[in-house]
């Protein structure tokens, strides 16, 4: 409530009037650039004279964190054609320099109108070769409320028109804009595109801005990848929020081209990929999942990306306080002497990683009762744990929700503890402790079951980055100053290192343990509606709940929503489950979510479900005292509100997918209803609770029953790639 309150009274502007933050909370201004752009300025000539340098995959300079880059949205390999002109045929090089620059954002174009002045000094720079249709398919109204409350989108929505799963265009008429708002519309569309790129000026000292993009290395699968960092990935911007402007979200293009990390890929993201991490990262913070948080959505129907198939380019916006991962640690203390196949990885650089740690410690995490300042408090250790913390707080949301990641590298874990790089995720369908959602995943390393030890691996990848500072700090008893390595023997950083891991490794590990258990039981109890936290629950209600689910192969999400509906009195009116009751009824509902059902042997279900229930029934009068004085009442609706109605299912994807490809214009209206259930989950969709069949419902109606269905069987358990 608070965030729509804040949305109303702001003064909305366009998304070329956004403020900066101070100095002190714009990542570049505080880390170390690549040493090819080494300030905005420098960067700027680049562009001019020889931009091949960030379109080009190479190992940058071991201190730096960053590379300042603008997004390239055009498709790769690059197509240069031979040069007419005598001067250029002699010097290739020269040439290709030419052509990357006219393509590159090198011309100043007018900014929006705006009712409040721009405070942040940029200005708005174009391609005047780059002519590319943008089409918008998405923006997220709950991601913008929340993130950017004072951005002005013009008349964005009414383009995309009504969310709708039945109805045609026809069915609405566009009321007609105003000169202003198309403009608006149009600028934030060219910005989030990667068409227009905002950056400071000649002469801006105090802020100098531009795009950059990220270094960060990690173990992919458990195997050392060496540099990685952000390959099709450009931060575009940094926000304040207006009611706490000490927060700050940072707006990154994903799929907006090629950058220094990109090593052999094209930096492009499919409509199809981009449509599911969109989807997903709000569906997710619905649930109260931890995660990155989705903007818009605009396809580039021009650019081919090839993939398994030829598929059209998109470019993804999404926001966070910060993108930086457990992989940036470690790409400033990397595994020495590890072997691996392409890429490459730099030497250490323990100052960088330092430098790094300060700045998340202090401006990122907000740790507390930390001196900041030379020969301030130690950081190393409580950074370590306050990962930790956050990042089991996470998984057990994710397991709480059936959600399963598919790709937990080291470099896909956010130092905040946020869902990131959404890719070949799925929701739990029929439960399976064992299902693997990413089909590349052959071994199972990223199953459900297994993603909270994979967190537990990350943190410890974490803890090895930054265990030889924990160690100098401890021995030193405040933080490391500047150039705290230089010139110390391998022993000594080997002892140091030593000392770090074991003063933290086991804190850390109980640290996770503790906190992904107090957040998993806090989310089942909400799931099962008790309003009494006991230490028993977990054994004789979650897990053997859990176990009948596997063992007679029924649906994960809708059994618990159908189990919303279960009040006591139904045993006592009928014990054994009696034919045509009503605790008949709501077993037998259960049963139909099974692809299976017929195959269900259901003297053996029934036996477990009834003794289930009688101990669940008698977990619920236990704490009848703690609710009001129609408990039925009151349960029924605090577990509605914590079981979705509506799931991100797998087969909804594909078929989203599928409208958007055949016709764009009637398929965002279907993506943005798809999202508004994504982001109200636990409403009653499709009139549940109304047994009237389905061909006497209207037909919105009847499709949004359906879209909170199963699916076909052969979408049950769909894995996806990790192509995207």
């Amino acid at each position: 409530m608070k965030s729509r309150a804040i949305c109303m009274m702001v003064s909305k502007v366009p998304v070329s009037a956004l403020p900066l933050p101070p100095a002190t909370h714009i990542l570049p201004l505080n880390l170390t650039p690549d040493d090819e752009t080494p300030s905005v300025p420098a960067f700027r000539d680049v562009l001019a004279t020889r931009p091949s340098v960030q379109r080009r995959s190479r190992i940058i300079s071991p201190e730096s964190h960053f590379s300042y880059v603008t997004p390239f949205p055009i498709p790769f390999p690059y197509d240069i054609k031979p040069p007419e002109d005598p001067e250029f045929a002699k010097d290739q090089m020269k040439w290709v320099e030419r052509w990357l620059s006219d393509r590159e954002a090198n011309h100043e174009q007018p900014l929006a109108p705006s009712v409040v002045p721009a405070s942040s000094g940029l200005r708005k720079f174009c391609s005047e070769n780059s002519g590319t249709r943008r089409e918008l398919i998405g923006l997220s109204e709950t991601g913008i409320r929340d993130c950017l409350p004072q951005l002005h989108v013009g008349d964005a929505f009414s383009i995309l028109g009504s969310p709708t799963l039945a109805h045609s265009l026809k069915d609405e008429d566009t009321p007609e804009s105003s000169e202003e708002d198309k403009l608006v519309r149009t600028e934030l569309i060219d910005v989030l595109a990667g068409h227009a790129v905002l950056m400071s000026g000649e002469g801006e000292s105090e802020r100098p801005f531009a795009p950059w993009s990220l270094r960060y290395s990690g173990h992919q699968f458990g195997v050392w990848a060496g540099q990685l960092g952000d390959g099709r990935a450009v931060s575009i911007l940094v926000v304040p929020h207006p009611s706490e402007p000490n927060t700050t979200y940072e707006l990154q293009l994903k799929g907006a081209g090629r950058t220094p990390f990109s090593r052999s890929a094209d930096g492009l993201a499919v409509v199809r990929s981009s449509i599911r991490e969109f989807l997903c990262a709000e569906a997710m913070y619905a649930l109260g999942i931890p995660t990155t948080r989705s903007i818009s959505l605009i396809s580039l129907p021009a650019i081919p990306v090839a993939r398994e198939r030829i598929e059209s380019a998109c470019v993804l916006t999404r926001a966070a306080p910060s993108f930086i991962r457990i992989g940036s640690f470690e790409a400033f203390n990397p595994p020495a002497g590890m072997f691996f196949l392409g890429g490459g990885q730099q030497n250490a650089d323990f100052d960088a990683l330092r430098q790094l740690g300060e700045w998340v410690a202090e401006r990122v995490l907000k740790l507390e009762g930390v001196e900041w300042g030379e020969k301030g408090g130690t950081w190393g250790k409580n950074l370590v744990l306050e990962v930790a913390r956050r990042n089991a707080k996470m998984v057990a949301g994710w397991q709480a929700y059936g959600f399963m990641h598919g790709v937990i590298n080291t470099d896909n874990i956010s130092v905040l503890g946020l869902t990131i790089d959404y890719g070949p995720y799925a929701f739990m369908d029929v439960f399976n402790p064992w299902h693997i959602c990413n089909h590349t995943d052959e071994e199972g390393r990223y199953s459900y079951r297994a993603q909270p030890a994979m967190i537990i691996y990350a943190c410890e990848a974490l803890l090895t980055a930054l265990s030889p500072l924990i160690g100098a700090e401890a021995e030193l008893g405040h933080a490391v100053p500047a150039g705290w390595a230089k010139d110390i023997e391998e022993s000594k950083m080997t002892e140091w290192k030593k000392a770090g891991e074991e003063l933290v490794k086991d804190e850390m590990h109980h640290v996770i343990l503790n906190e992904c258990g107090k957040e998993y039981g806090r989310i089942m109890h909400k799931r099962l509606a008790l309003g009494r936290y006991d230490s028993s629950d977990e054994s004789q209600l979650c897990r053997p709940l859990l176990d009948i689910m596997d063992e007679h192969k029924l649906d994960f999400h809708g059994t618990f929503r159908l189990l919303s509906t279960f009040r006591p009195s139904l045993l006592d009116s009928a014990p054994s489950l009696s034919p045509g009751s009503a605790l008949d009824k709501l077993v037998s509902s259960i049963f139909n979510l099974s692809p299976e059902s017929d195959r269900i042997d259901k003297e053996k279900a029934t036996k477990d479900w009834v003794e289930w229930l009688t101990k669940y029934s008698e977990r619920i009068q236990s704490e009848r005292d703690q609710w009001g004085a129609d408990m039925d009442k009151e349960r029924e609706d605090a577990a509605k509100a914590a079981n979705p109605r509506f799931v991100l299912r797998q087969w909804v994807l594909e078929e989203v997918i599928k409208k958007v490809g055949q016709d764009a214009n009637s398929g965002k209206r279907v993506l943005a209803k798809v999202l508004k259930m994504a982001c109200d989950p636990f409403e009653l969709w499709g009139a549940e609770g109304d047994e009237c069949p389905d061909e006497e419902l209207d037909p919105e109606v009847r499709e949004e029953r359906r879209y909170c269905g199963i699916g076909e069987k052969q979408m049950i358990g769909f894995q996806c790639s990790c192509s995207s």
